[in-house]
């Protein structure tokens, strides 16, 4: 029996995988979610793919993609591509726009008087809340976190003008992001597009209020009804610690409680270090985090990116390797050691043998009369001419006789095999043990049945190696010129 080890595809378990594009990540998880609603017709598509590829995940992936060309999804994700900076753009300038008309309703009133504080708040209140969402959402499983994000706006906006209503736009989304999701990098992958407008619009409404400030004349206070004011010393010293440590001024006690609104007036320099004042919140607790965040998400997009691929662990690709692998050609990966033959004994030198003929029954049927009647009409030269033995092939019957040979040294070992049965790597095996003890050995392939069997036999020393071993199925061709007289 050969041993066989017969390799049915590339498995998950001893696969070498390869990282997909995250395009082809996209487009293998769009097809995964497409056959949710029923398997696609895909003879074609996995016939090419076992062809170009050798490895599963990319047998998988190339299948996705002849897939994907079919319904549209390819042709889709690449006006996604095309659109996806033009929407970025659009919404930049949105948000420029919507910068310039907060900074011209914190500074352009018509009587120029600035409330510091509500200017402050107008500014950062939103900014302050979504950003603690954002960061709730790194933590917490928030799925709102990121809905309202400009990051998945983007996302949304640009499979909405590439595919339309009616396209694959939301088979597209949901796989990026559940891609994006698996890797972890859902809240950085939204969070890098999110506070890098933020980041935008910051520095548009720090650059028109600066630009404001410094060619006009403004008067800044705080006004309240219900508050003390020592509330506002506090709150202003407290707000304008951290941007001391940056440089910017804050104003003492003295020049809060004398600003306009609560007793008396404030001088040119108390209104310019007012100015600095909200300039440095606005900068320390807006422009620098979300600048920060945006060089952070990406770091850590460039540091988990590769983790952007499809799980083969799931039942649905753990199928398609098990259709990949059916497809697969069988290839011995563990050959026949019968194939790669030693080199073929070439007996003992002549001043080692002795004139005898050794004639072995090698497993022969236990109904074959032994010795064979046609043995008896062989030429008698001597008493040690003929001798004969009989064996079942079991080793140590094998190992005996063996030994027996190596004492005898035999000019000539004529080996009986009963033709109808199969040569196997055991009658060979025997073969060549024989030959490293004999002078020349012969086979006699008895009862045959015909022509076809004969010839299987001599195939088989052809293919093993054995030609110099004469065979025939007539005793007196396998002895012709066996016995020799010294």
């Amino acid at each position: 029996m050969r041993g066989l080890v017969i390799c049915e595809g590339t498995l998950l378990t001893n696969t070498a995988l390869r990282d997909l594009a995250f395009s082809d990540a996209v487009t293998t998880e769009a097809v995964r979610w497409a056959e949710q609603n029923g398997p696609l017709d895909d003879t074609s598509a996995m016939r090419a793919a076992a062809s170009r590829h050798a490895d599963g995940p990319a047998q998988i992936a190339e299948r996705a993609r002849q897939l994907g060309e079919r319904i549209g999804l390819l042709q889709e994700l690449d006006r996604a591509r095309q659109w996806a900076p033009w929407v970025l753009l659009a919404m930049i300038a949105l948000i420029v726009t919507a910068g310039l008309g907060l900074a011209s309703s914190v500074t352009g009133a018509g009587d120029r008087h600035i409330n510091v504080i509500v200017a402050l708040v107008s500014l950062l209140g939103v900014h302050a809340l979504t950003l603690l969402l954002w960061l709730a959402g790194l933590w917490m499983p928030l799925r709102f976190t990121g809905n309202a994000s400009f990051g998945r706006i983007w996302l949304s906006l640009t499979a909405r003008v590439a595919g339309g209503k009616r396209g694959q736009a939301p088979l597209l989304v949901r796989a990026a992001t559940g891609l994006v999701a698996r890797a972890r990098l859902l809240p950085w992958a939204f969070g890098m597009v999110s506070h890098g407008i933020w980041s935008l619009s910051f520095a548009v409404v720090l650059a028109a209020m600066l630009f404001a400030l410094a060619f006009r004349s403004y008067t800044l206070s705080w006004e309240t009804t219900i508050l003390e004011p020592a509330f506002f010393v506090r709150a202003v010293h407290a707000l304008g610690w951290l941007p001391a440590k940056l440089g910017f001024p804050v104003p003492d006690a003295a020049t809060v409680m004398a600003a306009p609104g609560a007793m008396g007036a404030i001088d040119h320099g108390g209104q310019r270090t007012w100015a600095l004042w909200l300039t440095g919140c606005i900068v320390v607790y807006g422009l620098l985090p979300r600048a920060v965040l945006t060089l952070w998400s990406a770091a850590m997009w460039r540091a988990r990116r590769k983790a952007l691929q499809p799980d083969w662990r799931e039942p649905y690709y753990r199928k398609l390797l098990g259709r990949f692998a059916a497809l697969a050609p069988a290839a011995i990966v563990d050959a026949d050691p019968g194939r790669t033959r030693p080199d073929t004994p070439e007996g003992l030198a002549e001043a080692q043998l002795h004139d005898v003929l050794f004639v072995i029954g090698f497993e022969l049927p236990p109904d074959t009369p032994w010795p064979p009647p046609a043995l008896s009409g062989l030429p008698a030269t001597g008493p040690d001419v003929l001798q004969v033995q009989r064996i079942d092939g079991s080793a140590p019957a094998r190992r005996a006789l063996l030994d027996q040979l190596a004492c005898v040294q035999p000019r000539t070992v004529l080996l009986v095999c009963h033709a109808a049965s199969s040569p196997d790597r055991g009658t060979e095996r025997f073969l060549r043990e024989v030959l490293a003890h004999c002078g020349e050995c012969r086979l006699w392939l008895a009862d045959a049945p015909n022509e076809g069997t004969v010839r299987r036999w001599l195939d088989w020393l052809s293919d093993t190696g054995l030609q110099r071993v004469a065979a025939s199925d007539r005793l007196d061709t396998a002895l012709q010129d066996a016995v020799a007289t010294p």
